[in-house]
């Protein structure tokens, strides 16, 4: 009896530090997505702009993970009443309980990446024209606070957990609610300068090194697999191990699909293939295919990423038309796949409803563009959010860093 006691014992413990060490190696991988972020946003910003995109993202990234170990952590899933909406403000994120399946730091790390990714959203749409200070101290209010109010709703058990909501790994949560904060700045910051000519034309402004771009879709597709792999939260037996095989596999095909389908969607409206689309078109397929990237047939993946491939080309154009500047793309591949993902679901999961689907969409967005449009007014008419015309014309190296990324030569 004593030896079957220590062989479930040490059974247990495996088991433990298995689920732990899965954990914390997911939450690296999509921390490694930061670096895919700022690549992807490097390659897309003109070489002037190239110092303060990449200031911009390890900043973001840092203010993250100290706001959400100060506050964001507890307001989310320390203390709450289940079903509810009005969350704890506490602090830090308590202790590890005994009857745990990982340790309680090894969720607090996989957690706070995920808010660092949708912080990240924001930095690439309102790149090239926005105060750095101003961008860095509504990081500190959306990391601590706005992202965690939601996450509290949904993950945290809050009402729209109990509304049937079913959002695996933050489509909404997470991407929806990076764009719906990235759209509520671009609203108030306006489109950069010589974008859009007078009589409603639109100028293409290109990005500075499409190697770099492409280098960062690469990182975030890898990073990627942490994001949706890990949300699984369990790999220690035969059925959770399953699955993350799965989530793996509709994972990459989703990503592959989206940019097959722009590949050949440039090729029939343009004629010609367009880099930056299929990068989009990649991104978009993850994007959709995270809101359940377990319950859907592997065919059935393969179409919702040629579905997003689509759709976000269409998405780019629209909001190009009415003047919405979003130098990346990211308003519509994370903001418009992701709703475009959380709509999908009740397709191959039979837990989820279309009505419930939409409330989540609605109070989320209606949350984070409400809360976000208050937070980047304030900041607008106190110190302001938009460089001068002067400092747009230099470029924010100048204007914020003082440093060239190629001081060789400078586009303007």
């Amino acid at each position: 009896m004593q030896e079957l006691t220590e062989l479930n014992l040490t059974v247990s413990q495996l088991k433990f530090a298995l689920d732990t060490f899965y954990f914390l190696i997911s939450g690296v991988l999509v921390m490694w997505m930061a670096a895919g972020f700022a690549m992807l946003e490097a390659g897309l910003v003109r070489s002037k702009n190239t110092t303060e995109i990449l200031t911009k993202n390890i900043c973001l990234y840092s203010i993250a993970c100290v706001m959400y170990l100060l506050v964001g952590y507890h307001i989310m899933y320390v203390d709450n009443l289940a079903g509810g909406w009005l969350p704890s403000f506490g602090g830090l994120i308590g202790s590890t309980s005994q009857d745990a399946d990982h340790a309680l730091e090894s969720d607090f790390f996989f957690q706070v990446v995920f808010v660092a990714t949708a912080m990240s959203i924001v930095s690439g749409a309102v790149a090239e024209r926005m105060k750095l200070w101003s961008f860095l101290l509504f990081t500190v209010v959306l990391t601590g606070f706005i992202y965690p109010i939601e996450g509290y709703w949904t993950w945290g058990g809050g009402f729209l957990s109990d509304a049937g909501f079913v959002d695996f790994a933050g489509s909404g949560i997470v991407h929806m609610a990076g764009a719906a904060a990235a759209l509520a700045g671009v609203i108030l910051l306006g489109a950069r300068r010589g974008k859009y000519g007078k009589q409603g034309q639109i100028n293409p402004i290109p990005g500075s090194n499409l190697p770099l771009a492409t280098l960062g879709t690469f990182i975030l597709w890898m990073g990627w697999f942490g994001f949706n792999g890990g949300s699984q939260l369990m790999l220690s037996d035969t059925a959770n191990a399953t699955a993350v095989a799965k989530i793996f596999v509709n994972t990459n095909s989703a990503a592959a699909a989206g940019a097959v389908t722009a590949l050949l969607v440039c090729k029939l409206v343009w004629g010609k293939v367009d880099l930056t689309m299929i990068l989009n078109g990649a991104l978009a397929g993850l994007v959709a295919i995270t809101a359940d990237p377990l319950s859907p047939a592997l065919l059935t993946a393969v179409m919702t990423g040629v579905i997003a491939g689509a759709v976000v080309i269409g998405s780019i154009v629209m909001f190009d038309r009415i003047k919405i500047d979003d130098p990346v793309g990211a308003i519509s591949v994370h903001g418009i796949a992701g709703i475009l993902g959380l709509l999908l679901v009740p397709i191959s999961n039979t837990d989820a409803s279309l009505l419930g689907q939409l409330l989540g969409i609605v109070i989320i967005f209606a949350w984070v563009f409400s809360a976000s449009l208050l937070v980047w007014f304030a900041i607008k008419t106190t110190v302001g959010i938009r460089v001068s015309e002067e400092d747009e014309y230099q470029g924010m190296d100048i204007a914020d860093c003082g440093v060239d990324a190629y001081p060789e030569f400078v586009n303007n």
